[in-house]
């Protein structure tokens, strides 16, 4: 099973990676398969690479499902947790 998540863009570093926000934690990412992105902007984030461009709405919409989807489940698994 694969997991996209959507991060906001803090920094750009170069013309093909950027610092991104996952959740409170800062990520070093590719932006090698993605145009014109700015800081501010949200994106799709698979294994350490910006799939595509998301506007602001749909990423709050999709941040906020799987806010939902953890609380359902009893929140995050304590460590050591299988």
């Amino acid at each position: 099973m694969c997991l996209a998540l959507p991060a906001r863009v803090e920094e750009l570093l170069d013309a093909e990676n950027a610092i991104v926000n996952l959740g409170g934690v800062r990520r070093n990412i590719s932006l090698a398969l993605v145009d014109a992105i700015a800081v501010g902007d949200y994106v799709i984030v698979h294994v350490g690479f910006a799939l595509q461009k998301l506007d602001e709405e749909e990423a709050a919409r999709t941040l906020a499902l799987f806010a939902e989807l953890g609380q359902a489940q009893g929140g995050a698994p304590e460590a050591g947790a299988q």
